[in-house]
């Protein structure tokens, strides 16, 4: 059976016109009749183009002030009718009803509209009708009838009817069909979210994807859903990796505690920092955070929160690294980057994250708000004799940001603006603060007059005794624990300092 056919008539009825010009003069060509309605009807005139006015098919004008267009038995048969049916194709002599082989429509800019901030009876009046039936109309019917239900869509179907003399497979309209039920399913997602106030009910619709070489490991495959190119400029490199993506979300997440801060690098490995200070400048930023673990930070991905310059860049080019992030950079420290081919440089436009956070579980999804809570000095409240001077504040500070952004359970080190070493992801708060002071130790680091950051309470007050031993003069931490005393009776008999933030920052 022949399931190749010629388009023969069209009804186009779109809210943008653009690119829709070589279409219909391609298929004015092919010898295909126009039925349009409104501002189309007079864009296909304005052409030069024969149109046929949907409202001599339907006896009926456009009404409720543009409301009610190609909402008709006529318009919806002539789509619907199955042509190798014989009921139907009686039914459509019988009414009069003209054929429609091929629909074009978009729908009007509902998302765009809420984002513009417009008001509420704009952005109802925004909510297609008659559009969205049309398109799954023809979609539904693909077997008769072809679909083009946005203008991303309309080089694929010029190719097409170039390539086939105005023809299309049944191949070809079932794409078509797939595309356009994307296209309404995604239009009513956005709609729902819009009025949707039920926190328990969760829609979501990206249409966004893009294939990754390969998921966590090379058997796997992986898929990114998501607006990059909004977030990133992509300057140089390889394409991006399941892994490289997992840690660039991880240096964004870290790096923004640290946005109004000065000059500030950080240096991650497996979504974690192994690398990060504060400094005068970024250079010296960046050699300081590299000293923390210049083992860890091969083959890292390397972030700074202000621009790059030459200075900074001829020290990262002695470094193999995957992906270097900033807000921007000079043209020359770009020009010493590129020098490896395959280092990813990114540049990071200022982009809000999304507030929910969603990740799959069981057989399901749990989504969260997102963390926002960053311990600042207003939260701090000293809870011990000895109070912690201004220096050792801005440690705690500085440790409890990296804490929060690291793997639980954790416990973080940091002096002068600088992270001397941390514990992450260990399965008691003991064995974190064990593996951070080792690692201090591996790399020479003292932790006399260090500070420490942990990301929950501390059940028994062996932590505070361990930390204390090791050099440790200030301890931040969440409080909370019904034996808290015994942690602050520890401090207290041994001159440390020790603030409770009233926030746990777990991180799994």
């Amino acid at each position: 059976m022949n399931t190749t056919k010629k388009i023969q008539s069209a009804l186009i009825s779109v809210f943008s016109k653009e690119g829709l010009e070589p279409i219909v003069r391609k298929l004015h060509d092919q010898n295909v009749v126009f039925y349009s309605t409104g501002g189309t009807e007079e864009f296909i005139k304005n052409l030069g183009i024969p149109v046929i006015p949907v409202e001599d098919v339907t006896t009926y004008p456009s009404i409720l002030g543009g409301r009610v267009k190609t909402l008709h038995p006529k318009v919806f048969g002539g789509i619907l009718n199955r042509q190798d049916n014989e009921s139907d194709v009686q039914q459509m002599q019988e009414y009069n009803i003209p054929q429609i082989d091929l629909v074009i429509v978009d729908l009007y800019p509902f998302e765009k509209t809420v984002a513009s901030g417009a008001s509420e009876e704009d952005i109802i009046e925004k909510i297609d009708i008659g559009g969205i039936s049309l398109i799954r109309a023809a979609a539904k019917n693909f077997k008769d009838t072809v679909i083009l239900s946005s203008m991303d869509q309309y080089s694929l179907f010029l190719d097409m009817i170039t390539a086939q003399n105005g023809a299309t497979t049944l191949a070809d309209r079932k794409l078509l069909a797939t595309k356009a039920f994307h296209v309404s399913s995604h239009y009513d997602g956005a709609i729902f979210n819009y009025f949707n106030t039920d926190e328990t009910i969760y829609k979501a619709s990206i249409e966004n994807g893009q294939v990754l070489r390969y998921g966590e490991n090379p058997h796997q495959k992986g898929f990114f859903f998501g607006d990059f190119d909004a977030m990133f400029t992509k300057v140089h490199g390889k394409e991006l990796s399941y892994n490289n993506l997992l840690d660039v979300d991880a240096a964004v997440n870290l790096i923004n505690e640290f946005k109004t801060d000065g000059p500030t690098f950080a240096i991650l490995k497996h979504n974690n920092a192994c690398g990060l200070a504060t400094r005068d400048t970024i250079s010296e930023a960046y050699n300081v955070a590299l000293a923390c673990d210049p083992t860890s930070a091969f083959g890292g991905v390397l972030i700074a929160n202000t621009t790059i310059d030459v200075a900074t860049a001829t020290e990262i080019n002695k470094l193999f690294c995957e992906v270097v992030i900033a807000p921007s950079y000079d043209a020359e420290a770009i020009a010493i980057l590129q020098e490896k081919k395959n280092r990813i440089i990114l540049i990071q436009n200022n982009v809000e994250l999304p507030q929910k956070q969603v990740r799959t579980c069981l057989n399901g999804l749990l989504i969260q708000e997102r963390n926002n809570i960053t311990d600042t000095k207003s939260d701090l409240k000293t809870v011990t004799v000895t109070a912690p001077t201004e220096q050792e504040i801005n440690d705690l500070i500085f440790a409890s940001k990296v804490c929060k952004n690291t793997k639980s359970n954790t416990i973080v080190f940091a002096k002068n603006g600088t992270l001397i070493s941390s514990g992450t992801g260990q399965t008691s708060r003991v064995d974190a603060l064990l593996q951070a002071i080792e690692k201090a130790k591996v790399f020479g680091f003292s932790l006399e007059g260090a500070s420490m950051a942990s990301d929950a309470f501390f059940p028994f007050p062996d932590c505070v005794e361990i930390a204390k031993k090791a050099g440790i003069t200030a301890v931040i931490q969440p409080g909370g624990s019904i034996k808290d005393e015994l942690s602050i009776n520890y401090c207290n008999e041994n001159n440390l300092a020790m603030v409770f933030t009233g926030t746990r920052h777990f991180k799994h």
